[in-house]
């Protein structure tokens, strides 16, 4: 199996922004040494949910961090930025890297991410795939040129150029909508499985994914999608649930809060008003560690892990410091060196596989 590395860069209240970029870097850092093949950020706009804002800048930071991993968005929100703009933003990361950029695109999750950039919620599918085929087509043809009805390109030629050929890889986060699932089938790219979707609903649409590629004529492997899942091994089962409960069920809190705002956002309000003031609860921490996660020991985790690779699952992404889980508690799962292959887990810097 290839490992990934993934976060939304969670601000909880009462947590430093700089420290938050300081430590996800050294984690990215640490991810790299292990072996692991790839890391991967998110894009957010107005939300302690996730400081990725600026996912491009973020990943340039980390380009020059760093000289092996690979650097995913996972996903930019293509229909919030003017397409040109992120095919240059992209190309120029792609040069700085070295070559090392894959790049996710999606159309985000909340409509008041929409509402802020005055853009109609109703058109992202349109400018989903606007912007997508825009960003390929600057990537790869002198003088492009695209009409829609909500973007044009007059003769554009990209510079500089992205370095991978034909260029970067292109992933398609597809978790809810036919729709966005038959552009990735028809367009050819690649799909990614965000942390928000069930596990077996996940593995559902990598199947289907699977499928409706070969039923157009397209070979593709579930093994080449990239898995994301929460993940946090601790040494006993009694300490995964205490380290990760208040974190999980903090993720859980502000993604149905975010559902329930229109306008603004939730940044300079408190959680634990919500949390009193709402009148239906959400999902729970049993069920999001169920069906979302793989919590618990070297041995329920690697299980769970396997149980993946027997359905296809080869690429699986980890995200670590959900909810503002601390950095001195972030654990990492590599590829050992074993014959069989065997993953392995490193907790706080102590081989426990």
């Amino acid at each position: 199996m290839q490992f990934a590395f993934f976060t939304h860069l969670p601000w909880p209240e009462n947590t430093d922004p700089t420290q938050i970029i300081q430590e996800a870097t050294l984690q990215v850092q640490y991810a790299e040494t292990l072996g692991f093949k790839s890391a991967w950020l998110a894009e957010h706009h107005f939300t302690r949910y996730s400081m990725g804002s600026s996912s491009l800048i973020l990943a340039t930071h980390l380009a020059s961090s760093t000289r092996t991993i690979r650097l995913g968005t996972a996903v930019l929100v293509s229909p919030l930025h003017n397409p040109i703009r992120l095919a240059e933003d992209t190309a120029t990361l792609d040069l700085i890297s070295g070559g090392r950029i894959d790049v996710g695109f999606g159309r985000g999750s909340s409509g008041y991410e929409y509402h802020g950039f005055n853009i109609n919620a109703d058109d992202s599918q349109e400018r989903f795939q606007d912007s997508v085929r825009i960003i390929r087509g600057l990537w790869t043809t002198p003088e492009f040129s695209y009409n829609s009805r909500h973007y044009q390109v007059n003769q554009g030629n990209l510079v500089p150029m992205p370095i991978q050929d034909p260029h970067p890889p292109i992933y398609i986060a597809a978790t809810r909508t036919a729709a966005t699932l038959d552009f990735a089938i028809s367009e050819g790219h690649q799909l990614c499985i965000a942390v928000v979707q069930d596990t077996s609903d996940a593995l559902d649409l990598c199947k289907r994914y699977v499928n409706q590629s070969k039923e157009s004529g397209r070979t593709v492997s579930i093994g080449d999608i990239p898995f994301f899942r929460y993940i946090y091994v601790a040494e006993t089962e009694e300490q995964a649930y205490n380290d990760t409960h208040d974190h999980l069920n903090w993720v859980i809190d502000i993604m149905q809060w975010r559902r329930n705002i229109d306008t603004g956002s939730e940044v300079h309000r408190q959680i634990v008003d919500w949390r009193t003031s709402r009148t239906e609860l959400p999902e729970s921490y049993d069920y999001l560690a169920t069906n979302r996660a793989i919590i618990g020991t070297p041995e329920q985790c690697l299980e769970k892990i396997r149980a993946l690779r027997q359905e296809g699952i080869q690429y699986f992404g980890c995200n670590f410091d959900f909810g503002g889980i601390s950095h001195s508690k972030v654990c990492l799962l590599y590829t050992s060196d074993a014959a069989d292959d065997t993953p392995c887990v490193d907790l706080g810097g102590r081989r426990i596989i």
